[in-house]
């Protein structure tokens, strides 16, 4: 009893609650801890459980003790798990533009749904990418390597002393340009494949003015297209894990 008496004081407090924003901001904006499906005192219980893990892993505090510096603190921690959040989304971003691309080339823009990760309105093709990409996740535990770069970012950064520099805000005008072109890249194949499609139906309708392409020509670009993106999956997985690990290793600009 006396062991646990100790720690309650005025550092091991403020210590324990900076813990605690710092893994909250994270579970609020990270990949697959920021699902919807999680529900928000589900993601307070795991903040508040990994602060308690990591309490004696914190470094020593750094800051004065009175309540400016500690908001000071807690805006810098949310900050931080914000931050993280961001870089790793805009690979999910662009998964969810590619997916609006080839809904719109599909004829598929208005058939969509609420996102059940993010619960904003998006094509069906950008969900169906999106859930992929956060199954690819899950296979190969990147939700415990956050966990590990949290422990690691206590060794770097200080309780409250996380600060934004310059060069985070040039890579992430880099990285939210990047999101358009891999959104691009992945859309290409199918992109490619109907502007063909539609040049042949141009030439049939010139020869056979009688083609209905209303009745013919879109079902064979939805096949066409459902084909291509059938045969490019694995490719386009394959591009979104190689985006993920290059997010992932830019995080350390944050230390």
């Amino acid at each position: 009893m006396l062991e646990f008496v100790r720690f309650i004081n005025e550092g091991s407090v403020v210590t324990f609650l900076l813990l605690f924003f710092r893994f909250g901001s994270l579970f609020i904006s990270a990949p697959i801890f920021s699902h919807n499906a999680i529900p928000i005192n589900i993601k307070a219980m795991l903040a508040f459980l990994f602060s308690i893990i990591f309490f004696n892993y914190a470094p020593p505090l750094e800051i004065p003790i009175d309540i400016q510096h500690i908001i000071i603190a807690i805006l810098s921690e949310i900050g931080f798990g914000l931050m993280i959040g961001v870089l790793l989304q805009l690979v999910f971003a662009a998964l969810a533009f590619a997916g609006s691309i080839i809904s719109f080339m599909m004829g598929f823009s208005i058939a969509s749904a609420i996102d059940p990760q993010n619960g904003i309105s998006m094509p069906i093709i950008s969900q169906f990418l999106s859930l992929i990409g956060l199954l690819i996740l899950l296979v190969t535990d990147f939700h415990h390597i956050l966990l590990l770069y949290i422990a690691d970012s206590l060794k770097h950064i200080p309780l409250g002393g996380f600060l934004i520099t310059n060069d985070f805000y040039t890579y992430l005008l880099e990285a939210s340009s990047r999101m358009f072109l891999v959104g691009v890249m992945i859309s290409f194949p199918v992109i490619a494949l109907t502007l063909l499609s539609d040049i042949i139906f141009g030439m049939i309708m010139k020869s056979m003015p009688q083609f209905n392409l209303i009745v013919i020509g879109i079902p064979i670009k939805i096949a066409v297209s459902f084909a291509v993106l059938i045969a490019t999956l694995a490719t386009i997985m394959i591009l979104f894990k190689k985006e993920i690990i290059n997010s992932y290793n830019l995080l350390e600009m944050l230390f």
